[in-house]
């Protein structure tokens, strides 16, 4: 058993997390959820719910916890995504400029009796994008184009073995999200996402400003790669359950609840609205603080099975539908002037679909201290194509995965993962050409005491 101090280290950690949220962007893969949650999982297409695959199994199906030794275990991770976006219109090409995102993640569980509990803390999902001042996408504003999207948790596992067959289990999920947008659009683009207005800043926006406009912005942004300018926090949970139904065999399910967070906000005269009239007019210009309403992660069910059809060789399949379309209707702001009275709200449509994903995988025990893995992660473009903004290309659909597993003592191992995701390209209605790919890895070190 690990001493108290060592538990109190790892609690201060995980508390400290809580606090400053210091989870970088993860950028869209199954929509704007993670394919895969720890390198064992992520290695194996992100099949998770069948099978013990460490700490990472409180962010998937926490009943996957208590099928493990029971000796304490404590998993520290890095994630690097790789994505490579690019937007093309009309000869003109705009690479975006995020092709890292860093990731830290931690888990820590031990056993009581049947009970299995712990703490960790993992980046859940996101999105992101960066583009030059100069590419097209910033209409001739002069200024760079980005988005910044991340959502992180620190989890509190609780797994039952309720007999040798059946195990269940919870999570309760205190999360954080955060938004950074430099975002540049013509008057016509602006102006149609407009949805309501009062004050002074009101009939500025709708009465003069854009009508003479040749660009407009919304700019927030905290220039940081683990927050962003606007910042919520709020609650989430899991529930799970195995249950082993023949030699060799696990069958396992867990539903994700839509998260509890509240509006995502700035601080007051940080964000700002600026539009060039054109005409050698003065550059109209206001602070204020934005408000990014009830944004939310959406609910997830699985459904999936092990089988270890050999001491060394086992299989794994999962399931998932992941309910987009009740949580991204529509990303809905609003602008809060200081510079004049008054708001502006704006709405940019959504619309996306539910999504289905197919997680396949393998583990084959080379020897006694090598693991050797492989999957396939297969999903479909949630996101109508008309609607694709550049700036939220979660457009990835199908992943293909590697990992290898190091045992170097009876009581530490490393864990590997690379995901490749083959480009994916749609063009919106602006006929706007998005190629989207991706190279992601995943390393964690695991010590059991």
């Amino acid at each position: 058993m690990p001493s108290s101090r060592t538990l109190k280290r790892i609690c201060k950690l995980a508390a400290a997390a809580a606090i400053t949220g210091p989870l970088g962007t993860a950028m869209a893969t199954n929509g704007m959820l993670m394919e895969g949650y720890g390198p064992i999982s992520a290695a194996m297409g992100g099949a998770a719910q069948g099978f013990d695959h460490g700490t990472a199994g409180m962010a998937e199906n926490p009943a996957t916890l208590a099928l493990g030794s029971g000796a304490p275990r404590l998993d520290l991770a890095l994630g690097s995504l790789g994505p490579k976006v690019t937007s093309s219109m009309a000869g003109m090409n705009a690479p975006s400029g995020g092709t890292s995102y860093l990731m830290p993640a931690l888990g820590y569980t031990t056993r009581l009796g049947q009970l299995t509990y712990g703490v960790g803390m993992f980046a859940q999902g996101g999105m992101g994008t960066e583009y030059d001042a100069n590419s097209f996408l910033a209409a001739g504003s002069g200024s760079a184009v980005r988005s910044e999207l991340g959502v992180g948790s620190v989890i509190f596992p609780l797994a039952y073995q309720v007999s040798s067959d059946l195990t269940v289990g919870a999570t309760l999920d205190y999360m954080w999200a955060s938004m950074d947008l430099l975002m540049a659009a013509s008057p016509m683009q602006l102006g149609s996402m407009v949805t309501g207005s009062s004050g002074m800043l009101g009939g500025a926006i709708t009465g003069g400003a854009l009508n003479t406009a040749t660009w407009a912005r919304i700019n927030f942004s905290d220039d940081s790669k683990f927050s962003g300018a606007a910042k919520a926090k709020g609650f989430g949970s899991k529930i799970g359950a195995t249950l082993k139904v023949g030699k060799g065999m696990t069958v396992g399910g867990s539903y994700r609840f839509k998260s509890k967070l509240d509006d995502m906000k700035t601080e007051s005269s940080s964000a700002s609205m600026t539009a060039n009239p054109g005409g050698g007019a003065q550059t109209f210009a206001d602070s204020g603080s934005i408000t990014i309403v009830n944004f939310q992660m959406p609910s997830v069910l699985a459904l999936g099975a092990s089988w270890q059809v050999q001491p060394a060789l086992l299989l794994a399949a999962d399931i998932k539908s992941i309910g987009w379309a009740d949580a991204m209707k529509s990303l809905n702001m609003r602008f809060d002037s200081t510079g004049y009275t008054g708001s502006v709200s704006f709405a940019m449509p959504q619309n996306w679909k539910d999504q289905t994903v197919l997680n396949l995988g393998m583990a084959w025990k080379a020897n006694e201290q090598v693991t050797l893995r492989a999957g396939l992660n297969l999903a479909d473009n949630p996101i109508p194509e008309s609607l694709v903004n550049p700036l939220f290309p979660a457009t990835v659909k199908n992943h293909m995965t590697l990992g290898l597993g190091y045992k170097v003592s009876d009581t530490g191992e490393f864990n590997a993962a690379v995901t490749l995701a083959p480009a994916s390209t749609v063009t919106n209605a602006s006929g706007i050409a998005i190629s989207h790919e991706q190279t992601n890895l995943q390393l964690m070190y695991t010590h059991r005491f």
